[in-house]
């Protein structure tokens, strides 16, 4: 099942649930993904971008080869507006603010990123703005001004304020009390890449 949320001739949007796969992975038992999913449904599909295995929210999935390559190059150019939101530990105090640290695979833990300025390294941008406090709680918003392999989930760790349910940032995390991620893909908008309209998507944060 897909939860389609627009489609048309060239792409569909898809909110991806938490713990599923963007793209199938190695092996029989990984190839449930939504790609798959979206193969089976409209017979061909091809990726744009990926959403990490426990993160929910906006996909994308072009219909044509066409759509790919266009869309790869506005998310290459940064031409694509992401937002996320995220339950936060503790209060993240301050109107606004941007964490700027490089990452870069941490090699003899894959798939876990580490802040690290080495040749290897690459920058990242990650922009956060509280919504509410709940509790010892913050609920935020988070855009991403680059797309780094878990990028959100260390630069909050970074700081000290780890996005609640996460097996690998989050040192209070346990699988018994956190049954996913919090944190979602609220949020896209960018230039239609056929009729050049502009297009906004929102899917309701699930938490």
């Amino acid at each position: 099942m897909l939860d389609v949320l627009y489609e048309d001739d060239w792409f569909a949007v898809i909110n991806k649930p938490a713990n599923c796969l963007s793209v199938p992975g190695r092996g029989a038992d990984k190839l449930d993904s939504i790609l798959h999913r979206a193969e089976s449904l409209y017979g061909e599909a091809y990726t744009i971008h990926r959403l990490d295995e426990a993160t929910s929210g906006l996909i994308l999935v072009a219909k044509t080869h066409d759509c790919q390559k266009r869309m790869n190059a506005y998310f290459r150019e940064r031409e694509v507006t992401k937002e996320y939101r995220a339950l936060l530990r503790g209060r993240l105090l301050g109107e606004k603010g941007q964490v700027r640290k490089p990452l870069r695979c941490d090699w003899p833990n894959r798939p876990r990123q580490i802040v690290c300025t080495d040749e290897w390294s690459k920058d990242s941008i990650t922009l956060w703005e509280p919504i509410s406090y709940e509790g010892n709680t913050t609920r935020v918003r988070l855009t991403p001004f680059t797309g780094r392999s878990h990028q959100l989930r260390v630069h909050m760790q970074s700081i000290g304020h780890s996005i609640i349910g996460d097996e690998f940032y989050d040192d209070q995390y346990t699988p018994e009390n956190h049954p996913r991620l919090l944190l979602h893909a609220y949020r896209l908008e960018f230039r239609h890449p056929f009729t050049q309209a502009w297009v906004a998507f929102v899917a309701p944060c699930p938490f």
